[in-house]
């Protein structure tokens, strides 16, 4: 066992032994081995923090869920984003039975390391290989929760927002052992809202992407944007599930009207609409449990 891993499963420990008996929620950390390459094809091995919440409330063995954090537009803001946690997305997954997994992926927080998710310049950007960097990271997730003794290896989905949504999307193109379903939220590439709002970085590079992952895509997904998304606006998300679908994905596409400043922000700031939607796909895909 390497020692990065030996020192993850000690907190792994630690993080358990420190909560109350009273406590539901449960949140551990892991760090785990990851091997991804970047866009110039430059190979990095590191660890990652993993972050896993589970209801202790809730039956053995759970589902996985695999949350995945999106991208700020600013170095500063992407080293300064700590550990990845949705505290209260994580909580309602884990209160239906969830073990939730959320990986700070390389270039992120606690995990450090090179930015293996730049694209490139905004006129020519270069998007395949840095979602499929982050896929890479989710499933050394997906394989290491499906080792533990108290999740289901046959029941994971997929989820994500913003960058985190599109890398859902380069997952289920993969359609990695497990996977019955996947979630998009306000996915996308190369967005600014400072700069050029509604209007990503080289938009039809980013189609011809996110299309030919339809192509493989065998899982059921649930895409969910808003009409005042100030980084890819209202017509292009539409453009981008119908490309994906018309490849052969299996896609429900979801626009909700106008949310705050910024619909961009609907998964963290506005869970009370989007979480009967989630419901509804999540038990029409078998988790009969699953409630609003």
């Amino acid at each position: 066992m390497s020692r990065g891993l030996r020192l993850g499963c000690i907190a792994w420990v630690l993080a358990g032994l420190s909560l109350t008996a009273a406590a539901k929620l449960r949140e551990q950390e892991q760090d785990l081995p990851v091997r991804v390459s970047d866009r110039f094809g430059k190979v990095i091995e590191q660890t990652i923090r993993l972050t896993v919440f589970v209801d202790d409330s809730t039956p053995q063995p759970r589902p996985i869920l695999v949350l995945n954090h999106g991208r700020a537009t600013e170095a500063e803001a992407r080293a300064a984003l700590g550990r990845a946690r949705f505290v209260e997305a994580s909580r309602w997954f884990a209160a239906r039975g969830f073990a939730v997994a959320l990986p700070t992926r390389v270039g992120y927080g606690v995990s450090g390391g090179e930015d293996v998710e730049d694209s490139g310049d905004c006129s020519r950007k270069n998007y395949r290989p840095t979602f499929d960097a982050a896929a890479e990271q989710v499933q050394a997730t997906l394989a290491w929760m499906q080792t533990q003794p108290d999740t289901l290896k046959d029941r994971s989905v997929v989820m994500g927002q913003s960058f985190g949504g599109a890398t859902s999307i380069a997952v289920a193109a993969r359609n990695p052992e497990g996977v019955v379903a996947a979630i998009n939220f306000a996915g996308g590439g190369g967005g600014n809202p400072k700069t050029h709002a509604q209007e990503p970085c080289s938009p039809v590079l980013l189609s011809r992407v996110l299309s030919a992952y339809g192509q493989t895509a065998r899982v059921p997904m649930l895409w969910v944007y808003t009409e005042n998304d100030q980084f890819f606006g209202p017509r292009y998300p539409r453009q981008w599930a119908e490309g994906f679908a018309a490849a052969g994905g299996r896609v429900e596409f979801k626009q909700f009207g106008p949310h705050g400043e910024d619909g961009h922000l609907l998964f963290s700031r506005f869970p009370a609409v989007w979480q009967p939607v989630v419901a509804d796909f999540l038990r029409r895909q078998g988790f009969t449990d699953f409630k609003d």
